[in-house]
């Protein structure tokens, strides 16, 4: 059986924070706010993951409230996805995923974070598709307030 996910995640600007996407560091002005490295790429990714399955999203697996995570790598959130899928013997066929802002270029970025997005879910940067694009000014997004992505994925769990 072949069964698909959506995710979505929208984090915004934060002063004094790195800008994390897909497990790698960009040279920016701002990074993101959020309670582990805010790395929207990751989450969204995440929740799709968990969607293939009718799991809760990250949020139940990783609470705002735990302090004990407080800054976690947004790759360990996709191992314990890989984890979670692993358990149930869903076989991870592939990731899409798009982010959304008019700054920074991240594409130039993609090769590194589909390794690393790769390595954390224990498949081939080839099953991964990064792409980028601009809100053309229009909403949070335009006004340079943040960053959203969206991701699909499809698993396989063998009879």
């Amino acid at each position: 059986m072949y069964r698909t996910g959506i995710g979505y995640d929208v984090h915004q600007f934060a002063e004094g924070r790195p800008l994390i996407l897909g497990g790698v560091e960009i040279e920016h002005t701002h990074g993101l706010a959020g309670h582990s490295d805010a790395d929207v790429l990751c989450h969204a990714i995440a929740d799709a993951l968990l969607g293939c399955m009718g799991l809760p999203d990250i949020g139940h697996y990783f609470p705002p409230t735990d302090e004990s995570i407080e800054g976690i790598s947004s790759l360990k959130i996709l191992e314990k996805c890989r984890d979670l899928l692993t358990e149930r013997k869903a076989v991870i066929q592939n990731v899409d995923s798009q982010m959304i802002a008019e700054a920074p270029r991240v594409l130039p970025h993609a090769e590194a974070m589909k390794g690393n997005i790769a390595e954390a879910l224990g498949i081939t940067s080839g099953q991964i598709g990064i792409k980028a694009t601009t809100n053309e000014t229009m909403g949070f997004v335009g006004r340079k307030e943040g960053i959203a992505a969206l991701a699909s994925a499809m698993v396989y769990i063998p009879d």
